[in-house]
């Protein structure tokens, strides 16, 4: 029965009508969400976004919503499973299969105009004058065809109501099989072939790319949505304890500086002998993952690597080394992205990336902090003022400003914009130990170096700071304590070499020259535990996963150890 042929006449006619409506909202569509990659310049068109959605409602099969979105952003799939197949369903006149997927495409008016014709002349030589007037009358095309072109028109009138019907005649003296061929070519050319599930395929690639760069962590459920790692949210925070996993390094080497990214996914390493290493946190095993790493094909510097830092997005990492120079790498590919070769003229302390990713601040030997911008590869901004060697360097949250220690003793609060020192402040000097239990502690009166300064997770007005002495600190950006956390009062202080707070700063971690590991809790305001002999040799610095319970520590021996609770 060729019945249903009328109706899809009809509604592909129907369809048509909407597709030939003006493209404003489209283009207004288009401009409004359009999407630019600010590394690598990638556009996005949003009707490429439009169809991706429409090709999953249609296979779906949510087809009111398919309709509906079609229509309010004039946008049209184009697009078909397999042209070969269609191409050959004209060739055989199989209509009642080519029309309905005619309704689903947007093609220009010429080519419909030629379809229906051919299937309105092919209606009545088969004898089926009802659908050949179906056809004729009541689609929106040949409407069109009435009132444009006349004589065309007239001219399938007499065909639909003559009771003979020549081929010769009504073909143009071209073959019905010929004429097919060329619909088929003139539709094929109009359409495209895409995979089934883009949407669905885009999004696993996606989180493919993203577990290889470490930003998604193995085994976690990931809420696609929200575009996080739920269950690393939801960890209230205790200090860990335990050793976790143990990092083994070459004989002829070991870690001067090591830090997580902030995806939680990747704890990096820099070694004496030059090397940045990439390691799974969870598995404490080298991410092979990355194919650079597979190869052997490390990121690395000609001298010891001395600092390091991942941007906020986790897909580029700064390192730099004893030589005064300082690098920047895709983590996914292991590739250079810029390089200072003279960042510096000592080797460099300490580095940290802008929120967007386009400038690194270095600290260095040379006394000096440096802002570097990655685009234009220079020199922005110089900070002066400290006279011996700058140890750590940080961004404000907002920042504002930026903060530095070093072995002057001193902390420097830096307007970030014209590079002027709103602030210099000594931290408190350490503690003697006191002969008598009963009198108050009291200070020795030397200055130590300060080794590290670090904003306070849960308060932007506030920095950790901590010397080399028997104290951690928490100080205003004017210098005034807040809060200090001592080793011990009463015994001979080891000094603390480095420290650092977890994520919503309940906990500061600190640990000794002699490789104890210091647990403060902030709710407390109490040393809560100690981990003794953490390394079997001298620590050299401790960094926090960003989310989780995991604790790294790593020390002249040639050793990373992980820690939790």
């Amino acid at each position: 029965s060729l019945s249903p042929l009328r109706t899809h006449c009809v509604r592909s006619a129907c369809v048509w009508k909407s597709h030939a409506k003006p493209r404003t909202r489209r283009r207004a569509l288009a401009s409004a969400m359009s999407i630019v990659a600010a590394d690598d310049a990638l556009d996005i068109d949003a009707a490429d976004v439009v169809k991706l959605i429409l090709q999953f409602c249609k296979e779906s099969k949510l087809n009111e919503t398919h309709a509906a979105l079609s229509a309010e952003t004039n946008t049209s799939l184009n697009a078909l499973d397999d042209v070969e197949q269609f191409k050959r369903d004209i060739l055989s006149g199989r209509w009642d299969v080519v029309l309905p997927k005619l309704a689903e495409l947007r093609l220009p008016k010429n080519v419909l105009e030629d379809t229906y014709e051919h299937v309105t002349l092919e209606m009545c030589e088969l004898g089926e004058q009802d659908t050949a007037r179906a056809i004729l009358r009541q689609s929106h095309v040949m409407g069109v065809m009435k009132v444009e072109q006349t004589k065309r028109y007239s001219r399938l009138e007499h065909y639909v109501s003559a009771r003979n019907f020549t081929a010769e005649d009504a073909y143009g003296g071209v073959s019905k099989e010929k004429r097919r061929g060329k619909i088929a070519e003139a539709l094929a050319r109009e359409v495209v072939v895409v995979p089934p599930s883009r949407l669905l395929a885009l999004i696993g690639q996606a989180l493919k790319w993203q577990k290889s760069t470490g930003a998604l962590p193995p085994g976690a459920a990931f809420d696609l949505f929200r575009g996080q790692v739920a269950t690393e949210e939801d960890e209230d925070e205790q200090c860990p304890s335990v050793a976790h996993k143990r990092i083994k390094f070459s004989k002829k080497s070991f870690p001067e500086c090591a830090c997580f990214s902030p995806c939680g996914g990747m704890i990096a390493t820099g070694s004496a002998d030059g090397f940045i290493e990439i390691w799974d946190p969870y598995s404490g095993k080298l991410r092979k993952d990355l194919k650079y790493q597979a190869e052997d094909a490390l990121m690395m510097h000609d001298d010891a690597v001395l600092a390091l830092a991942f941007s906020h997005d986790s897909e580029m990492l700064a390192s730099a080394s004893q030589d005064g120079k300082l690098k920047v790498w895709r983590v996914s590919t292991g590739a250079c992205l810029r390089r200072f070769e003279k960042a510096h003229q000592g080797g460099i302390t300490s580095v940290a990336f802008s929120k967007d990713g386009s400038q690194v601040v270095s600290a260095s030997f040379d006394g000096l902090v440096r802002v570097h911008g990655l685009k234009s590869g220079k020199l922005l901004k110089e900070f002066r003022g400290h006279t011996s060697y700058v140890n750590s360097v940080a961004y404000t949250p907002d920042e504002n400003e930026i903060v530095s220690a070093s072995s002057d003793g001193t902390v420097k609060v830096w307007d970030a914009k014209t590079a002027e020192c709103k602030c210099t402040f000594k931290p408190p000097p350490p503690v003697k130990p006191n002969v008598d239990e009963e009198e108050d502690a009291y200070q020795t009166g030397t200055i130590p170096a300060v080794v590290s300064v670090v904003p306070h997770p849960m308060n932007d007005a506030q920095i950790i700071v901590t010397s080399k002495s028997n104290a951690v600190v928490i100080c205003t950006l004017a210098g005034d304590v807040v809060e200090t956390y001592w080793t011990n009062k009463t015994a001979l202080p080891h000094t603390i070499v480095a420290s650092t707070p977890s994520p919503r700063g309940e906990w500061i971690y600190a640990v000794s020259e002699i490789g104890e590991l210091y647990c403060f809790s902030t709710v407390t305001k109490n040393l809560e535990s100690t981990v003794f002999d953490c390394h079997e040799s001298a620590t050299l610095g401790v960094a926090h996963h960003p989310r989780r319970n995991l604790l790294a520590t790593f020390s002249g021996i040639g050793e990373l150890k992980t820690w939790k609770p």
